[in-house]
């Protein structure tokens, strides 16, 4: 077995799961805390945004800092950064005024803000780190255990950073608001610690072309050229968009439609984990069955699906099923696009190109943040408050029903 077999595929396995189960205690506690502070969907989805704005911003830099860099403390650095950061939002809810706010607060504006920012530092520390980790991880399994180590990655993930990581934070949350950010600044430091103790095998040397910006030219050549890899970067961010629009108001649809509190949240949000545990379980055996080729476009038929069911429904347990539908399916197509990527890009071109791919996919995220809270706050008036709330998930819906006949079309894997 892999795990047993390498121990630095171990290390770097553990080092993941530690640090998503604080990203998992992270992701339910930084929205519940901005619905403490303001009920704006807006100036919610401002704190989503700035999350997600460093991969639009620091995702192709990043790739040319992992290139030139010890990939390694790159990892180690970026979780210290992250551990810093949360003991400062610790800081900031203990300075503040008592939670949660009432709805004139004069306060709340300020304290949003003070959120972005430290939402936005620990985004760009998190560039950094997954960059560094994806690139690294080809480094340290061979070849073959690509989508064996990928799937055991995601599965993990899954598991710890939803999972395991939004239950408990709203069980600390309800105990405590500064609690699950205290938590999930343990997480880093124990995270940085296991990358640290990675026995990494010496790089190949390879002459890079003086100066960032050759370099940075060198990578987008090489995506260019390769038009399956450009065009499933580009899908990325479109799916990821869509799904952010949703995602970004799930937390005032989850409390307002739904009627569930923190700790009822959270475990909604472990419905998707499930989804993503047995999608990583079971996601390399479905492409070795069928093919690369299938496996995407069965992915891509099944997105559509539960945006539209949310979107129509009330009841928790449907919503529950539509998220871990959502997520089987997105680990599916992580499997098999990561694995493509970590076998098709050289090495020496890993970090830059990779960045550049999640630049497509992920800097999509912070525009998708914006549009989910500027749907609900246009169309309340004429709809009412709960259709508003529904109107982002039947976008993300219709969206990605474009996508799959796109993706019919214009996607050849298997070759």
């Amino acid at each position: 077995m892999l795990l047993a077999a390498n121990r630095n595929y171990r290390l770097l396995f553990t080092a993941s799961a530690v640090s998503n189960l604080g990203d998992g205690i992270s992701a339910l506690a930084f929205p519940w805390l901005a619905t403490l502070i303001t009920r704006d969907p807006v100036m919610i989805a401002l704190v989503a945004a700035a999350t997600r704005l460093p991969w639009f911003l620091f995702a192709i830099p990043a790739g040319v800092i992992t290139d030139r860099f010890n990939r390694q403390r790159l990892m180690v650095q970026a979780d210290i950064l992250r551990l810093i950061l949360t003991c400062g939002v610790v800081g900031l809810i203990l300075s503040g005024p008592a939670l949660p706010l009432p709805d004139t607060a004069a306060q709340a504006q300020t304290l949003i803000l003070g959120l972005c920012a430290a939402a936005f530092l620990l985004g760009s520390a998190e560039v950094i780190r997954d960059n560094a980790a994806q690139t690294a991880l080809p480094s340290i399994v061979s070849k073959a255990d690509l989508e064996a180590a990928n799937g055991q990655m995601w599965s993990v993930e899954q598991i710890m950073g939803q999972f395991v990581g939004p239950p408990l934070a709203g069980l600390l949350i309800a105990l405590a608001v500064p609690l699950p950010f205290a938590v999930d600044a343990v997480t880093f430091a124990i995270a940085a610690w296991c990358v640290w103790l990675i026995v990494m095998p010496p790089r190949k040397a390879v002459k890079m072309p003086d100066g960032f910006w050759p370099q940075l030219v060198e990578g987008i050549k090489w995506i260019y050229v390769h038009k399956l890899i450009l065009r499933l970067a580009i899908m990325l961010g479109l799916l990821n968009m869509l799904n952010i629009i949703g995602l970004t108001v799930l937390v005032l649809f989850s409390q307002e439609v739904l009627g569930l509190g923190a700790a009822a949240h959270g475990l909604l949000l472990t419905a998707g984990a499930a989804g993503g545990v047995i999608g990583g379980l079971i996601a390399p055996r479905i492409v070795a069955r069928i093919g690369a080729d299938a496996s995407v476009k069965i992915a891509l038929l099944i997105f559509p699906l539960p945006y539209l069911v949310i979107s129509v429904t009330s009841n928790p347990y449907v919503v529950a099923a539509a998220l871990f539908v959502e997520m089987l399916a997105a680990i599916l197509w992580n499997v098999v696009t990561v694995s493509l990527r970590q076998r098709t890009i050289p090495d020496e071109l890993l970090g830059r190109v990779n960045s550049i791919y999640r630049f497509f996919g992920w800097g999509t995220m912070p525009i998708g943040a914006l549009i989910g809270g500027v749907l609900v706050a246009v169309f309340e008036p004429d709809l009412g408050r709960e259709a508003a709330l529904r109107l982002p998930f039947l976008v993300g819906g219709l969206g990605a029903v474009v996508l799959f006949f796109y993706g019919l079309a214009r996607l050849k894997l298997d070759r």
